[in-house]
């Protein structure tokens, strides 16, 4: 049954870099042949060799509907009826925007983009030209898309610049980078002190899911919130995937701290790729063209992706569902928390909303360093086990699990019987 996978396999690392579009598909941290998916709806992967998975990747998380919602795919279908791309404002990208601003609590103003890399890449940008600075501040484990300026992993000291983490980085790009700890009060403070006359911006997730899901710790977030004011430098909250999917205004609506800019991606395409930056009116205004920084792009609010972002975020407001997704999330991760000490298992299991992770560590995960120290081999047998019935994790220990409106109490259960069947055998 396996040829078929290791058929695609063969053929895709022949004409394909890597043999995939995206590293963390080539199932390099978990080992075996990736699966080749040919269909999904609701929860269910199907595979190439009709095999069903219970899905908790759900394209990494945009995906807050399930797979191949009705609403959504009649939107795509009639968007694409009408033609895929202008290249010309649409009335739909009005409402789209209005939409975004009346639900994410700091957004004023927003420009649409077409990945959470671009909405990123701008924001920074963005910041650098209003303020006049050029150094950013951002944190170790929090992904922010792969352009220079973030691809930069942390320097020698506290308060040192960073060195490239990726062939292709200049290094007069990262030593404009400091990296810090996430977390990491003190250590903040000390580097916002030493460099606040040339810092443009602090860039942020302000709940860390790029590393498996990691909480902001006690006044974290209150913290860069209150050294930003105080030194006139931009806070960036980096929503693009918490945005839409812990609240209808994001982590910033559920922890009460309002950032200078916002970007967003994942959920508002519903399923297609799309990204946003918001904010104040008077930081957003510099853009072109009223201002002088520049950005654009062909298919920013191309018709597609606008129309199925309007029928999701139109069912998300109808049904405003975050209080049973955070019910079943809390279900699924209590029933990790009980396999795991029957089975006397170290782990650390996070969550917050329709996001959680599993740690096999016997620490409280809280920053990138304390991610590194959990037991990655026990993650690769765990995968596997769950992979084998039935169950679709993310291949890696350092992605988040994500719930969506189409999982069920039988999901759940399934899935926690798969989890303490894996958990034994291994």
């Amino acid at each position: 049954m396996a040829k078929r996978h290791s058929h695609l396999w063969e053929k895709s690392l022949k004409y394909i870099p890597g043999g995939v579009n995206s590293p963390v598909r080539a199932f390099r941290k978990v080992g075996g042949t990736p699966i080749f998916i040919d269909r999904a709806c609701g929860c269910r992967l199907h595979d190439c060799e009709g095999k069903e998975y219970i899905d908790y990747v759900l394209s990494w998380g945009p995906l807050i509907l399930g797979h191949a919602h009705p609403h959504v795919i009649s939107a795509i279908k009639t968007a694409c009826q009408n033609g895929t791309s202008f290249g010309a404002p649409t009335e739909r990208e009005a409402l789209f925007a209005q939409m975004i601003a009346e639900a994410v609590p700091s957004i004023e103003k927003v420009r649409l983009v077409s990945s959470g890399t671009e909405a990123t890449m701008t924001a920074i940008r963005l910041a650098r030209g209003f303020s006049g600075k050029d150094d950013i501040i951002k944190f170790e484990g929090c992904y922010h898309g792969h352009s220079d300026s973030l691809l930069v992993k942390a320097g020698s000291g506290a308060a040192t610049l960073g060195v490239p983490d990726s062939a292709g980085v200049p290094e007069d790009f990262a030593r404009h980078t400091i990296a810090l700890p996430y977390n990491d009060i003190e250590t903040f403070v000390r580097a916002v002190e030493h460099n606040h006359e040339t810092v443009a911006c602090v860039i942020v997730e302000p709940v860390a899911a790029n590393m498996g899901v990691v909480p902001p710790k006690g006044d974290f977030l209150r913290t860069l919130r209150d050294y930003c004011t105080r030194y006139d430098i931009i806070l960036i909250f980096d929503e693009v995937i918490t945005g839409f999917r812990l609240a209808l205004g994001g982590a910033q609506e559920l922890y009460g701290i309002i950032p200078d800019l916002t970007t967003l991606g994942k959920i508002i395409g519903g399923g297609m790729p799309i990204g946003a930056l918001g904010g104040k009116a008077v930081i957003m205004d510099t853009l072109a063209p009223d201002g002088n920084v520049y950005q654009a792009g062909t298919l920013s609010g191309n018709p597609v992706a606008v129309a199925a972002g309007i029928a999701t975020l139109k069912v998300l407001l109808e049904e405003n569902p975050y209080q049973e997704l955070d019910r079943l999330t809390r279900m699924l991760a209590d029933g990790f928390r009980r396999i795991t000490q029957k089975l006397s298992i170290q782990s650390c299991i996070t969550q917050v909303g329709s996001m959680m992770s599993l740690f096999f560590s016997n620490e409280t995960v809280r920053d990138f360093q304390a991610v590194l120290r959990a037991d990655s081999e026990r993650y690769r047998n765990y995968f596997h086990g769950m992979l084998s019935r039935g169950i679709y994790l993310a291949p890696s220990p350092y992605e988040a699990t994500f719930l969506s409106t189409a999982h069920t109490e039988g999901d759940i259960q399934r899935t926690l019987e798969a989890a303490e069947e894996s958990l034994r055998q291994i």
